[in-house]
């Protein structure tokens, strides 16, 4: 149901018009000019870089280190891309169906294997002379969807007679005939698999389960399952180190590295790899390779860094510092003395005012990166930690002690009471390019004044925010940023396929691999003993759709509304407002108010061009009128003296917009929040977060919310008690597409 129209909406997909989004942020000397991108990270990438295809995974060294094999496996076309080491430039660029990470060269460097993602093969390449040519498949299993296999991760003998791959979907580890590709034999898992490591002289396997926090000893002939060994949270890429005594595993649900003595098979250390050693979730450690026998090197997704780590003494390593890279590294090999790191989302951000554009949203990249001497080292750690909100040196100067807004764990808000309405989809310039003293443009508006009145007045009678950003680049990475204020590895890694129809299945908005570690923020608050309800997320949408209300997350089973409708674009948003109207009253009469109410309003999303749904203008009309009368009951109440109403979309990838392609649509309503301003400050997703954890007092559950920056300039400390009157839409809520 939803994957239909997460495939109809990924047709639309951004142009590459590069922006530079300057705007001022907090120094401690003063106010200053900085790039930050739509996130609020900066990048100040190392080295000298080479433009790949969309969403670089995998990346694989030949034998003679000449050459470099780049799987891109992003949302729009997929490509391999050859890149000569010496040259430090692309000789060849090709075509790929499906892919998904995995590559690795065969012992003399004439052919190379890639796994083929949905289509459930392992595909082979002759190469020569800097130009390679399709030569065959292994094939795993029928394609997707008659079977769900995805390979992943895969390893080759040193003869070259025998591949090991690892799947992601089948939880399969395959021992493959590359004479004549046939399946040897296969052993079963009950979770995701990541990627296999070949121990030749011991004849074992070492695969990471991506979703059972272990790497499992296989024995390599019959792929018997010899020995578990507990490491941390979404075990992913592995390697040995040069001697081979050890091999190491990142850990990229949280911030370590698992060091495993070969010996033993037992965790001889687990090293902290963040930029703080007491730091929240949120590095995502996720790609490795020893620079020698004594320097690890480790990309950390999410800090858009590589950790340099000293391992001469197992037990005693420490981090020597960090280098920044371009956005998200996903992997990295050593080759020339040098560094060599994919970037997963390049290194700029993209405005889309033509919409219909370029088939690919971000361009990936692969620097090159000189080994730093110990000075250069500093240097680039103390840029790292500038370019990350969580470790950049703020000074919040204007920041009152009375702004209900706490600055600290100690103080207590005014604000007792928390609305979060979540929305999906709409850019800014779609819906606010038409409001004249924002940043605005006009002729990208396709939901203006007529459509959207109450967002309009809303903007108008509070606070217009036209530097606002979703974190994501579509709901499924969006909605994780806004309850957890993190967008796990598995998530940011295979919504691409997903959107794409490149196979898969959205099992994004339920409990398991998607969950981030720190968990949701009902969770938090629940934790702390506040009251929390939960209206439409992540609810089974099948059984919704028959009124049926099953929450899928452990979290939301005694707190989801009986009555609130999850995902259906058949049914309003306005009768989903009734439906908490009426919870809302009874809440009133009782004088229970949760402190936390989630409520889900989707239909902004709308069905496209659908002739079986109502039109596009006509689902914002419905949409728009639900907040408005949603705030409306809300300030017509006893508790709007002590409440705070925070409007988000989980992405800004239905529009167009001039400035940035994830700058979107944000409100914040409250007595406490000034009236009548614009605010230009960049703000992002985790910043909405942040802020209501500081309301509630809740914890930040990562490294995201917690650096992110505190929407306190929106707060005054006197009230203002007027209540909101909604709008009448001049548009039909039951307008049909033509």
């Amino acid at each position: 149901m939803r994957l239909s129209f997460i495939l109809c909406c990924s047709l639309f997909l951004l142009s590459c018009t590069t922006t530079a989004v300057k705007l001022p942020i907090e120094s401690t000397t003063s106010i200053v000019e900085k790039e930050l991108f739509p996130d609020g990270h900066s990048l100040t990438p190392a080295g000298v870089s080479v433009s790949v295809g969309s969403l670089p995974l995998g990346m694989s060294l030949s034998s003679d280190q000449k050459n470099i094999l780049v799987v891109n496996s992003g949302l729009g076309d997929q490509t391999l891309s050859i890149i000569n080491v010496q040259k430090k430039k692309v000789v060849q660029s090709l075509s790929i169906r499906k892919s998904w990470m995995g590559s690795v060269w065969g012992p003399y460097g004439d052919y190379f294997f890639v796994t083929a993602g949905n289509d459930n093969k392992v595909y082979r390449y002759g190469f020569s002379s800097d130009s390679a040519w399709f030569l065959n498949s292994i094939i795993l299993g029928k394609p997707a969807p008659e079977e769900n296999i995805s390979p992943a991760g895969l390893v080759i003998n040193s003869e070259g007679s025998t591949i090991y791959a690892a799947s992601k979907m089948a939880n399969t580890l395959f021992k493959l005939n590359a004479y004549d590709n046939t399946i040897e034999h296969t052993v079963r898992f009950t979770t995701p698999l990541y990627t296999c490591i070949l121990d030749e002289a011991r004849r074992l396997v070492y695969v990471s389960e991506w979703g059972a926090g272990k790497v499992t000893v296989v024995q390599a002939d019959s792929l018997t399952k010899l020995l578990e060994i507990p490491v941390g949270i979404n075990p992913s890429a592995m390697t040995m180190n040069p001697r081979h005594t050890h091999l190491c595993v990142t850990n990229s649900g949280e911030n370590t590295v698992s060091v495993i003595n070969l010996s033993t098979l037992t965790v001889d250390e687990t090293i902290t790899v963040s930029l703080k050693q007491n730091a929240l979730i949120g590095s995502t450690p996720n790609a490795l390779a020893f620079y020698s026998d004594s320097v690890l090197v480790v990309a950390l997704a999410d800090n858009n860094a590589v950790a340099i780590v000293d391992v001469r003494t197992v037990g005693k390593s420490r981090i020597r510092g960090f280098i920044p890279t371009g956005w998200y590294p996903t992997a990295v090999v050593i080759a020339d003395s040098q560094m060599i790191v994919a970037n997963g989302k390049g290194e700029v951000s993209f405005a889309n005012p033509d919409y219909r554009g370029s088939t690919e949203l971000l361009k990936g990249t692969v620097s090159f990166i000189p080994f730093p001497n110990e000075e250069q080292l500093n240097m680039y750690t103390s840029q790292v930690f500038e370019n990350n909100p969580s470790t950049r040196n703020r000074n919040f100067s204007d920041w009152a002690n009375d702004n209900p807004i706490p600055k600290s764990d100690h103080v207590v808000s005014p604000i007792k009471y928390v609305f979060y309405i979540v929305k999906e989809l709409r850019s800014y310039d779609q819906v606010f390019g038409d409001v004249a003293q924002g940043d605005g443009e006009d002729s990208l508006v396709m939901y203006g004044k007529s459509i959207t009145p109450n967002h309009h007045l809303l903007a108008e009678e509070f606070v217009l925010l036209d530097n606002f950003y979703a974190n994501g680049q579509v709901t499924v990475d969006g909605i994780q940023y806004a309850m957890s204020g993190y967008s796990n590895d598995y998530v940011s890694k295979t919504w691409p396929t997903l959107y794409a129809r490149r196979g898969g299945e959205y099992d994004y908005e339920r409990e398991g691999m998607a969950t981030s570690a720190g968990g949701y923020v009902w969770d938090a608050a629940q934790k702390k003993g506040l009251r929390v309800r939960n209206y439409g997320l992540f609810i089974d949408e099948v059984a919704s759709s028959r009124g049926e209300i099953i929450p899928m997350a452990s979290g939301l089973a005694k707190i989801t509304s009986p009555i609130y409708r999850g995902w259906d674009l058949y049914y309003y948003d306005t009768l989903r407002a009734t439906m908490w109207m009426k919870e809302f009253s009874n809440y009133e009469q009782g004088d229970s108010l949760p402190q936390l109410s989630i409520i889900r309003l989707p239909n902004d999303n709308t069905a496209g061009e659908s002739r079986k749904h109502r039109s596009r203008a006509s689902y914002l009309a419905d949409n728009d009128r639900a907040v408005g009368k949603i705030v409306e009951r809300i300030s017509n109440s006893k508790y709007w003296k002590e409440s705070a109403i925070f409007v988000l979309e989980t992405s800004a990838n239905g529009g167009a917009d001039h400035k940035d392609a994830q700058r979107t649509v944000g409100l914040v309503i409250s007595p406490y929040v000034k009236r009548a301003v614009i605010d230009h400050t960049h703000y992002t997703t985790t910043s909405m977060l942040n802020t209501i954890e500081r309301i509630l007092g809740v914890p930040f559950m990562t490294q995201h919310d917690a650096g992110a920056m505190p929407m306190y300039r929106l707060f005054q400390a006197q009230p203002d008690l007027k209540p909101y009157h909604s709008k009448p839409i001049s548009n039909s809520i039951n307008e049909f597409a033509q």
